[in-house]
Parts: structure tokens; sequence; C-alpha cells
């Protein structure tokens, strides 16, 4: 007797073919206008689509939707198309973040900033084609930020619910950027603290990842303080596990699951929570030799498998997966807290699973 595979948090309500409606039928307006521009920016709007379109895992406008249904919100069509505009901002940060950490692919595919470059070789165009593919990446990364606002307002629902959800967007998009800049100065100045890295994961990733989708979703549905602060109390720690997760991806992950190099945190030098911990762990020699492949772009195979060995001697990986647990079953903890909708607090525990214990 065969069973069926359980049907995936963000599938759940058709979710996942709701939020690609949306953002489908938006970005076939956005092309329509851009074409009508000038027939130059048809590229563009073609790398958003296939960017956008082409991946990702839905987790922010999942989040954000079973809030919403948690807090007693009414399921709706424009709910769902106002909370995709999360992707957008997801999109944003992912082309900004490959163009800084100077990375080649992103799900398998050329970053933007390559994939642009690349146009220019191709087209023998005049100028320098890393320079013209930096520049795309800039204006494309400003462009997915410009139409998150765009969708959030043009989605359908009464002005005066999106008016009590602004704020929330706000302060995510905020803080989501300072988490940038807070990555690019500790790899900057060289800071190994375990609260430095805690702190650029907590703003950079984390909170924009769980925290506020949730809390967007609640102020949609005009949750009680008492949902907020549980939904805060569960995002916060399962935010800073999603990350961590993405740390030990970033280091052991297999390309083939996530889409990018083996080891490519190890040669973008991310002070992240795993590297902090191996060295706080490591004696004098295998500090040394950590830093000085730590942030080395011409890192090959071996080199990587030296570092993940220092890693995983060292302790650190043990101790991230354990504080992974940790952070996982605070979150869960904190749903018991507050009465939600049956179905929405069963997705909201599927969500958590599901962005701690993830291969890509």
């Amino acid at each position: 007797m065969t069973h069926a595979a359980p049907v995936s948090p963000v599938d759940r309500a058709g979710l996942r073919q709701r939020i690609d409606k949306a953002l489908t039928e938006f970005l076939a307006g956005q092309r329509i206008w851009m074409t009508g521009v000038d027939d130059a920016l048809a590229p563009v709007a073609e790398a958003i689509e296939a960017f956008v379109l082409g991946g990702g895992k839905r987790l922010r406008p999942a989040f954000a939707y079973w809030g919403y249904r948690g807090a007693g919100g009414v399921d709706s069509d424009q709910v769902v198309t106002t909370l995709a505009a999360l992707e957008f901002v997801q999109a944003s940060a992912l082309i900004h973040d490959d163009l800084m950490d100077r990375s080649d692919t992103r799900r398998g595919e050329p970053a933007v900033h390559r994939r642009f470059a690349a146009r220019h070789r191709s087209a023998g165009w005049g100028g320098d084609p890393d320079g013209f593919g930096d520049a795309a990446a800039i204006l494309l990364g400003d462009l997915c930020l410009v139409w998150s606002d765009e969708l959030l307002h043009s989605a359908g629902l009464d002005p005066r619910t999106v008016a009590r959800a602004r704020p929330v967007f706000d302060e995510m998009r905020t803080e989501v950027t300072v988490g940038q800049y807070l990555d690019v100065l500790t790899q900057a100045t060289g800071d190994t603290s375990l609260e430095r890295a805690g702190k650029v994961a907590r703003y950079k990733s984390a909170k924009y990842t769980v925290e506020r989708p949730l809390l967007l979703g609640a102020a949609l549905a005009d949750a009680s303080a008492e949902a907020r602060a549980a939904y805060s109390a569960y995002g916060l720690p399962l935010g800073e596990a999603f990350q961590l997760r993405d740390d030990v991806l970033g280091v052991f992950g297999d390309p083939a699951q996530t889409g990018k190099p083996a080891g490519d945190d190890l040669r973008e030098g991310k002070r992240t929570y795993l590297v902090a911990a191996s060295l706080e762990a490591l004696d004098d020699t295998g500090r040394e030799l950590l830093l000085g492949g730590l942030g080395d772009p011409g890192l090959d195979g071996a080199g990587v498998a030296r570092l993940r060995k220092l890693i995983t001697d060292s302790g650190a990986l043990a101790r991230t997966e354990q504080r992974i647990g940790a952070l996982t079953e605070s979150a869960l903890a904190a749903l018991s807290t507050v009465d939600l909708d049956t179905e929405a607090r069963q997705a909201l525990v599927d969500l958590a699973i599901a962005a701690t214990r993830r291969t890509d």
C-alpha cells in the first residue's frame, strides 16, 4: 500500500501556484510597458522573469500568508498577490548580493551581472563587459525593489488595509539593506566574533525571511497584540535557524542541490556563525590555516576540503547543527502560546521544518 507524499506548506491551498500566477501576470504587464518604451528593454524583462519565475522556494510569501490566515484573515487572491511582492524584495537582495560577492551562479544559472556581461561580450559592444554587467545588476536589483512597492499597492486590497501593513514592509526592507552593509563591513574588517556573525545573520536574512513576513500578514489581518508577539517569538529564532542552515549549505552543500559551487561561502570570505564558532574553537595553527584560505577566490576543491575538515574537527559544524535544533524547538514552542487557526498552525509547523532541514 502506497501513501501520498505530504503536501508542502508552500503548496497548501494551492499557494505556490497562486503566487506564481500573480508574479507571471504582473511581469507580463511590466514587459509590455518596458518594450513600449524601447525594444532594448526586452532582455531586462527576460532576465527578471527568468530570475523570479525560474526558481525560489516562495517561503517568504508562505510565512506571510499563513501568518495572515492564522490571525483570522480571510483567503483571497488579492491577499496572495499582495504578499507575492515579497518575492521582488528577495530578488532584489539576491541580485545585489551576487554582485557584491562576485558570485558566478545562482540556482544553477549565471548570476545577473554575469548574464549581462556575457551579453555585452557576445554583442561586441564597446567598453568593459564586466562593468556593464555590474551596472545592469545594480539597476535590475533596484527595479525589483521598485516593483515590490508597485505590486504591494496594486493587488486590489483596500488601501486602508495596505496602509496598516506598510510600516512592517518598510522596516523589513530597511533591515535587509543595513544587514547587507554589515555583512560587507564584517568581511572588510575581518571581525570573527560570534556576536557580529549573529547580528549580520539576524538583519541580513533572519528577520526578513520569517518574522517580518509573518508580521506583514498579521498586519493585513489586523491581528491582536498577542498574535503579533507570538509571531515574533516564533519568527526570530526560526529565522536565525534558517540562516544557520544557509551557512552550513554555503560550506557543505551539494552544488547539484544548491545551484552554487561547492564551498562558495569560503571563497567569498563569509564571516558566518559556522566560521566564527570554528575560529573560537581552533588552536592558533588551525585558526591560521582557516583564515589563510577564507576569502581566497582561487580556493580549489582540495582547499575547500581542507577548510571543511578544519571546521568539522573543531566541533563547529556539530555546534551549529545543535543550535539550529534548539532554535527550531524554541520557535515551535512559541506557537503553543497563542490561539491560531488549526490549518495555519500546522502550516507554520511544517514551514519551520522545511526551512531548517532543506538541502538547497
